[in-house]
C-alpha cells in the first residue's frame, strides 16, 4: 500500500511526460521492497527488480561509505580561547618554554601538544 501510494504522488507531480523518479523516490521503493516479497516485486513496482537491486545497492553502499567519519587532514585548529591563554601564559611567564606552558595547559584541561604551543 505504501508502495502505490509514493508512485501515485511521484506520477502526481509528473503529469506531463515521462516518469523520472527522483533520488529520493528511489530510497523510498529501495527502503519499502524489504517489506514485501521478491517474488511479488513485478507485481507491485514500477521498475523491474534489477532496478530495484541496483538502488537498493546504491543506498547500502551510501549509508556505509563512511564519509562522516572522513576529515579534512592535518591537524584540528585550536581553540581562540586556547591561543589566548598560550600568548598569555608566554608573556607572564617568559622564561618557561613551550613544553612547561604545554603542561599547564595540560593541568587546566586544555590537552594540547608542545608542537601546537
Amino acid at each position: 500500500m505504501l508502495v502505490l501510494r509514493h508512485e501515485n504522488a511521484v506520477l502526481r507531480r509528473q503529469l506531463s511526460g515521462p516518469v523520472r523518479y527522483e533520488p529520493a523516490d528511489r530510497v523510498w521503493f529501495a527502503a519499502l521492497s524489504s517489506l514485501i516479497p521478491r517474488h511479488r516485486w513485478a507485481q507491485v513496482f514500477p521498475v523491474t527488480p534489477a532496478t530495484l537491486l541496483t538502488w537498493h545497492r546504491r543506498l547500502i553502499a551510501h549509508k556505509w561509505d563512511y564519509s562522516e567519519r572522513r576529515s579534512k587532514p592535518g591537524r584540528p585548529p585550536t581553540a581562540s580561547t586556547v591561543k589566548a591563554l598560550v600568548l598569555r601564559l608566554a608573556k607572564e611567564n617568559p622564561r618557561w618554554g613551550c613544553r612547561r606552558i604545554q603542561g599547564e595547559l595540560v593541568r587546566l584541561g586544555h590537552p594540547v601538544s608542545s608542537t601546537t604551543v
